[in-house]
């Protein structure tokens, strides 16, 4: 550019951003509903990628064992504690992760027996096909994962109605 011209406006070159009434026109072309479901989806994505990495990060897996894992050991945790604490944990998981929380379709029609470790994890070991050796550190991953969902008190709460035996997955890291 040659000294003394005036500089190129990148608005009448049809360039940039939308500016001011141009950027708040198209924005009410999209009607609030459809921005709100839009925004919603976003959040609810971000929450629940940020668990899944959480969790693949904890326990060495790749996200789609890491879905199968959440499930597996979810739906256990969903029938060892009373309805009301499920609830509860719920309201403070990501909105695609309470999916999870409730129980699975594989054992939806049976009543929930009070459990302890060894049924737990012989329960997800079949589920995953997993070595028993290797159950374990799944477990403790999901929890774990879980673990920083929610708030301490919500970890209390559900520690408190597991046996001794599952609180020692529950409590301990990975």
């Amino acid at each position: 550019m040659k000294e003394g011209q005036p500089m190129p406006n990148d608005r009448e070159q049809g360039k940039g951003a939308p500016q001011g009434s141009e950027r708040q026109t198209s924005r009410r072309d999209t009607p609030i509903e459809v921005r709100r479901r839009l925004r919603h989806e976003s959040r609810t994505s971000q929450t629940y990628a940020t668990f899944i990495k959480h969790l693949c990060e904890r326990g060495g897996m790749s996200p789609a064992v890491a879905e199968k894992a959440a499930v597996s050991v979810l739906c256990a945790l969903e029938q060892r504690i009373l309805s009301e604490e499920a609830s509860d944990l719920e309201d403070q998981l990501p909105r695609k992760l309470t999916l999870l929380l409730h129980r699975c379709e594989k054992h939806e029609e049976e009543l929930p027996p009070k459990f302890h470790r060894e049924h737990l994890l012989r329960r997800v070991g079949e589920d995953l096909s997993l070595h028993p050796d290797a159950v374990e550190p799944v477990v403790r991953a999901v929890m774990d994962a879980v673990r920083h969902q929610i708030t301490e008190g919500e970890s209390e709460d559900v520690m408190g109605q597991l046996p001794q035996d599952i609180r020692d997955l529950w409590t301990r890291t990975v």
